[in-house]
């Protein structure tokens, strides 16, 4: 019986926690639901405590992220057995957004809403930066990168594409610089 009221504060807890950062925000819930990857009715029902607070993972992770908080800060959430690999290039990002004195929040908005739960994928760790450069440029001229660093972060992002697909990149090192020297003047003229 006493575990089943501790629960419940901490379920009380959460919701709170969410339900004010939201407010002192001047998130919509719609907004947050789309960052999240949930239903409208999910964020209502979950900071009016009509359902428990979340115990999946995921979604407690994306709110964290949206949050800028740690996912551990949440009661409910557990560890994950498999940690996220170090990203350098997920680094660089997140310097970004601080150097531009941003919060999380007004960095997803400067996406469209589509885009908003692929980015909080992508600052949790969960999903790879895309070495598509017509994305990563859309993420530069948010965070106003410079071109030669943008090239260099799109370089290091699509080494490591190649090499997860099993591409040799020591026995191809000349084919590598010849089609990164026409790309990064390719870049860098733009």
């Amino acid at each position: 019986m006493q575990e089943k009221k501790n629960k419940q504060k901490a379920n009380q807890k959460s919701s709170k926690k969410v339900s004010d950062f939201l407010e002192k925000n001047q998130i919509h819930k719609k907004d947050f639901a789309q960052m999240i990857g949930v239903t409208l009715s999910y964020v209502y029902n979950l900071i009016d405590e009509a359902i428990p607070f979340s115990t999946r993972g995921t979604t407690l992770e994306r709110i964290a992220v949206v949050m800028d908080i740690l996912p551990e800060e949440f009661d409910e959430y557990v560890i994950q057995s498999d940690p996220v690999p170090y990203n350098k290039n997920l680094d660089t990002i997140k310097e970004y957004i601080k150097k531009n004195k941003l919060t999380t929040v007004e960095f997803l908005k400067k996406f469209e809403r589509r885009k908003r739960l692929q980015m909080v994928d992508i600052l949790r760790g969960a999903r790879p930066l895309s070495a598509d450069f017509a994305e990563l440029q859309k993420i530069g001229e948010i965070l106003n990168i410079e071109k030669e660093e943008l090239f260099n972060l799109w370089k290091n992002i699509f080494v490591e594409y190649l090499q997860e697909g099993d591409f040799d990149t020591d026995a191809n090192e000349k084919l590598l610089n010849a089609m990164f020297s026409g790309a990064k003047k390719y870049i860098l003229n733009k």
